[in-house]
């Protein structure tokens, strides 16, 4: 089984974007966007990674960890839908999405679960009444696909400006411990889907800023794990690194933003692709938008 993981696509969906709709926390992203972002992510490299992607035969599912919009409005999420059932153009059925913290940005969007309203066809769960679900919100969801489980969680919350952190937490980390000991899913290869890395920033900055509050105490979950896949995003950069657990090992990989244009040839759009059958990871492919945005190469990506 193959599965292409693209992350950040901050879908550009500039309709939406009005001063009078962003004096609150949009305010600092509107700015984020106009002076620095807004020449970086760019609707055709994003469309040309959805070609790719579409185009080739051997892709089984498509994983989207996070950040489809950039401020949240109900606009940027109507493009993001749009983007996936017609540029990406596959059934639902073989795309999960989860929530980055743009998906997010403000508690508004948050706590009318705008993500969930726009975005629920693509985050599905195959276990129902074997509490996937809690009470709350719609995560951890587990769809079941061959030899692999795919589990979605959220680590999308509400912070206040310049802060971009996510938390798991208590009720969701408590609904993922039953998940993982639920029999469909222990038979199989664990996906698991977060936004925010797994590992501990460099800097105490941006373990303040922009890091996985709760990492620690979502290890202790995730120790039970023999072996596994952890996806993420947020950071803009192809990784990998590996997690130890009590019991073996999960490997842990990020992708870039689909739609990020730079000179960084490390950072620049594409997808990764992973190969896995019932071993576990057998094989690994990045691909990146090349510098004249006309065609795919293979990517390194860092180990770190």
């Amino acid at each position: 089984m193959k599965i292409a993981h693209l992350s950040d696509l901050h879908v550009p969906a500039w309709q939406g974007v009005t001063l009078e709709r962003c004096l609150n926390k949009r305010l600092t992203g509107l700015a984020n966007l106009r002076l620095r972002r807004g020449h970086e992510h760019e609707g055709y490299a994003l469309s040309a990674v959805a070609r790719a992607v579409r185009e080739r035969a051997d892709i089984d599912h498509v994983v989207v960890t996070g950040d489809l919009t950039n401020l949240a409005l109900e606009e940027e999420f109507e493009a993001a839908r749009r983007f996936l059932a017609e540029e990406l153009a596959l059934d639902p059925s073989r795309v999960t999405v989860i929530p980055g913290n743009h998906d997010a940005y403000t508690r508004g969007a948050y706590e009318s679960r705008r993500f969930e309203r726009y975005l629920s066809s693509y985050a599905t769960n195959d276990l129902p009444g074997a509490s996937a679900m809690h009470e709350e919100r719609a995560f951890p969801f587990v769809r079941i696909r061959g030899p692999v489980a795919i589990v979605g969680l959220s680590t999308a919350v509400p912070r206040p400006p310049l802060v971009a952190s996510g938390e798991v937490g208590a009720l969701q980390r408590a609904a993922l411990h039953a998940v993982l000991a639920h029999s469909e899913v222990s038979s199989r290869f664990p996906v698991i889907l977060i936004h925010h890395p797994w590992h501990r920033p460099p800097s105490l900055k941006k373990a303040m800023l922009d890091a996985l509050d709760d990492r620690d105490e979502l290890k202790e979950v995730l120790d039970v794990l023999p072996r596994g896949l952890l996806l993420h995003g947020h950071l803009h950069r192809r990784m990998r690194r590996t997690l130890g657990t009590a019991r073996g090992k999960l490997d842990v990989l990020g992708a870039t933003s689909a739609s990020l244009v730079c000179d960084d040839p490390d950072r620049r759009a594409g997808f990764n692709v992973y190969e896995v059958d019932e071993r576990g990871l057998v094989g690994v492919e990045s691909f990146r938008l090349d510098a004249q945005g006309a065609r795919f190469e293979p990517a390194a990506i860092v180990a770190t």
